[in-house]
């Protein structure tokens, strides 16, 4: 059986470390994962090639959005959300999941989080549609969104409506607050967060998607004040998980096996 990750550029994707670390654990000596390098023009010509010997596939930047077009159908996650990472494909039929989302909430799980009233993003991005998920299935009614361009709080409009959630648009010179809330993810790009120094209140928890280089200095910051962080690795991780079980069929994944072999396979990371 096969499965792969696709998107441009695709060839730092650690997703086949991760599943193919699982594969090893769990004995599925048959399976292979591979990475493709594929735009949003070619992703239906992809996807209509493959035979019944692939399970599924995992869809980075800049497939997302497209991913839901070429489904047959999708969860109410990914319709919610306007973005899939995930196909699942069985019985020729090809299903569309997000497990950024689901995946935030577990990583968070394992640190002891399973419910937050106040929820801040920072960043408007394509990474806050999966945070704002990740909020509403936490329990939070309203989310407050820091952002450069309102224009892009904007857009997230229709995912929140979507998900019930009330958005709060704030500039991003008001994030110096953001440590107000219980849970902040931060979806921007390397360095925008840099400058960055809120004042954390007690117990608020951190998590940034970003994991090289390590530790930002918005995380080092939080830590140094005593905020739990978890960083872009967990939630990696997290979400493959989910893809893994969705295409092996299987009940469990090897997550220590594939752990390992994730944390191993970067380098300022192998002594973590």
């Amino acid at each position: 059986m096969r499965a792969a990750v696709l998107g441009k550029p695709i060839e730092h994707s650690l997703s086949p470390v991760i599943h193919n670390a699982g594969y090893v654990a769990a004995g599925l000596t048959d399976w292979t994962y591979t990475r493709h390098e594929c735009d949003e023009p070619a992703l239906a010509r992809f996807v209509d090639a493959l035979d019944e010997t692939w399970a599924g596939l995992s869809l980075t930047m800049p497939l997302k959005e497209i991913a839901l077009t070429v489904a047959d159908e999708a969860t109410p996650v990914a319709e919610a959300i306007g973005a899939a990472n995930t196909l699942v494909l069985r019985g020729g039929r090809r299903l569309a999941d997000n497990t950024d989302a689901p995946g935030i909430t577990d990583a968070l799980a394992e640190v002891g989080l399973t419910s937050a009233d106040e929820v801040a993003v920072l960043g408007a991005g394509g990474s806050a549609r999966a945070a704002l998920a990740a909020a509403q299935s936490l329990g939070a009614g309203a989310v407050q969104v820091y952002a450069r361009r309102r224009e892009a709080i904007a857009e997230l409009e229709p995912v929140a409506s979507a998900l019930g959630l009330r958005l709060e648009a704030r500039s991003w010179e008001e994030a110096v607050h953001v440590g107000d809330a219980d849970l902040v993810i931060a979806t921007v790009p390397k360095g925008v967060t840099d400058t960055l120094r809120p004042k954390w209140k007690s117990g608020a928890v951190l998590f940034d998607i970003l994991y090289d280089p390590w530790p930002t200095p918005l995380a080092a910051e939080a830590e140094r004040q005593g905020v739990q962080v978890l960083d872009g690795l967990a939630l990696l991780l997290a979400q493959a998980v989910r893809q893994w079980t969705q295409f092996t069929g299987l009940d469990e994944a090897p997550v220590t096996a594939m752990r390992e072999a994730l944390y191993g396979a970067v380098p300022s990371r192998q002594t973590t």
